[in-house]
C-alpha cells in the first residue's frame, strides 16, 4: 500500500468521529441533488410529454392573407385623408406545392418525420346535441410519427377510411357515443358527412380530448373544400430544444411561417428554464456548504497532525507526499459519502414515486434516478472532496519540519 494512502486511512480513522460526521454531510448533499435532479427532470419531462402529446415540435403553415394596397387620392390644399387597413378574415388555405415542400422539409437532416394535415373547424352532431370541434384531416401511417396519438387510444383504432373517424374522449362523453356509433361532421363552410366511430382517443389535454376529430387525409380535404391541398406540415425533430432555430431556417428556405413548439409554448419554457435555474442554484448552494465542511475538517486535521507532519517530514517525506496524504482524505471523504448520499437519494425518490399518486394510483412525476445522474453525483462529490482538501494539503505541506515539532 503506498505511503500516503496508508497514511490518509490513519488519520480518518484517528478521527471517527469528525471523519463520520463529514461523511454524513456529504451524503445528505448528495441525497439532496440526486433526489432534486431526479425530481425536477420528471416534472419537466412530465409537462413536455403532456404538451408535445398533442402538438408537433414545429408546424409549417401558408402566410397569413394581407389586405391589398389600394390607390388613394393625391391629397389636396385643405383636405385630409383618411385610411383604415382592415385585416382579412382568414380562411382555409392550402400551401402551395406542399409535397415538394415536403419532400424537401423530410430530406432536412434535423428533421426525424413530417406530415400533412387539413384542419378547419366544424360541428359535430349527434340528435340533438352539437358540439363545436376542430376537423383534422390526418394520413395516420406519418401523423403517429409526429403526433402518438395511437398510443393513447381508450377504445378502437385510428381511421382507415374515408367514412371513419376518430375522436377523443371528453367529445364522446358528451355526445353520448362509443365505438362503431355514427356521427354526423358538419364543416364551417356548409359540408356535411356521415362517419363511423372508428376510436376513441385520450390526449391528457381536457381542450383537445373535448374538441379533436380525425378523419382521414382525403376525407378531410373533402369535408374541407381543400380538395387536394393540405393547411399545414407538421414536423418531429432530433433536438427538441432546438426546435426554434430549425423554425427559422425552414421559414427564411421555404418562405412559409414555421412556429416551433417553443414560439407557442412562451410560457411553459419559461417555467422549465426557472425550474432548471433553481434546481442549479440549489446545487451550487449544497456544494458549497460540502466544501466548507470538508474544509473546516481537515483544517482541523492539519493543526492536530503537526508533529507528525513534522516528523515525517524530517524522515525525508516530500512536500508532495504530504499533500497527496490530505488530498487522499478529502477525495476519500467524498467518495465515501456519494455512496451513503446516492443510496439515500435513490431511496427517498423510490418512496416519493410509490406515495406522490394520482387517484388512479399513477405516480404523479416519473421519477426516475437514470446512472448518468448517479456518475455525475458522484463526480460532484469526489471533485468537492478533492477541492476542499486543496487547501489544508498546501498548507500541511508548507510547514517547516523544525518548527512543527519544537511547537509541539
Amino acid at each position: 500500500m503506498p505511503v500516503a494512502l496508508f497514511l490518509a486511512l490513519k488519520f480518518l480513522r484517528e478521527g471517527k468521529a469528525a471523519s463520520t460526521l463529514v461523511i454524513a454531510a456529504v451524503g445528505v448533499g448528495v441525497s439532496v441533488i440526486v433526489f432534486l435532479s431526479a425530481l425536477i427532470g420528471g416534472l419537466q419531462r412530465s409537462l413536455i410529454e403532456k404538451t408535445l402529446g398533442t402538438q408537433a415540435h414545429v408546424v409549417v403553415r401558408p402566410q397569413e392573407e394581407r389586405p391589398r394596397p389600394q390607390l388613394r387620392p393625391a391629397p389636396s390644399e385643405g383636405v385630409i385623408v383618411a385610411s383604415r387597413e382592415q385585416r382579412p378574415a382568414q380562411r382555409v388555405r392550402s400551401i402551395v406545392g406542399w409535397q415538394r415542400t415536403m419532400a424537401e422539409l423530410a430530406a432536412d437532416p434535423e428533421v426525424e418525420a413530417v406530415t400533412p394535415v387539413v384542419t378547419g373547424p366544424g360541428f359535430a352532431v349527434r340528435g340533438t346535441a352539437s358540439k363545436s370541434v376542430a376537423v383534422l384531416g390526418i394520413d395516420p401511417a406519418s401523423y403517429v410519427r409526429v403526433v402518438t396519438v395511437d398510443t393513447r387510444l381508450v377504445a378502437g383504432a385510428l381511421p382507415r377510411s374515408g367514412t371513419e373517424v376518430a375522436i377523443g374522449s371528453e367529445l364522446a362523453d358528451d355526445l353520448g357515443v362509443e365505438v362503431g356509433d355514427k356521427l354526423r361532421i358538419q364543416a364551417a363552410g356548409g359540408r356535411t358527412e356521415l362517419f363511423t366511430i372508428a376510436g376513441v382517443f385520450r390526449l391528457g389535454n381536457r381542450e383537445v380530448d373535448a374538441r379533436w376529430v380525425l378523419v382521414t387525409l382525403r376525407a378531410g380535404q373533402t369535408l374541407l373544400d381543400l380538395v387536394g391541398g393540405v393547411s399545414s406540415l407538421e414536423l418531429r425533430v432530433r433536438a427538441l430544444f432546438e426546435a426554434d432555430r430549425t423554425a427559422a431556417r425552414m421559414t427564411a428556405h421555404t418562405g412559409l411561417v414555421a412556429e416551433s413548439w417553443m414560439q407557442l409554448n412562451a410560457e411553459l419554457l419559461t417555467a422549465l428554464r426557472s425550474q432548471g435555474a433553481s434546481s442549479l442554484l440549489i446545487q451550487v448552494f449544497v456544494v458549497l456548504a460540502v466544501t466548507i465542511g470538508i474544509t473546516s475538517v481537515l483544517v482541523v486535521s492539519v493543526v492536530q497532525k503537526r508533529r507528525e507532519i513534522g516528523i515525517l517530514r524530517a524522515m525525508g517525506a516530500t512536500r508532495r507526499r504530504i499533500a497527496a496524504v490530505f488530498l487522499i482524505q478529502g477525495g476519500a471523504l467524498g467518495m465515501m459519502g456519494s455512496i451513503v448520499g446516492v443510496a439515500t437519494g435513490v431511496g427517498v425518490a423510490t418512496l416519493f414515486r410509490r406515495t406522490a399518486v394520482d387517484p388512479r394510483g399513477q405516480p404523479l412525476f416519473p421519477i426516475e434516478v437514470e446512472p448518468s445522474l448517479v456518475l455525475v453525483a458522484v463526480a460532484i462529490a469526489l471533485g468537492t472532496g478533492l477541492i476542499a482538501a486543496l487547501l489544508p494539503a498546501l498548507r500541511a505541506s508548507r510547514l517547516d519540519p523544525a518548527v512543527a515539532i519544537r511547537h509541539e
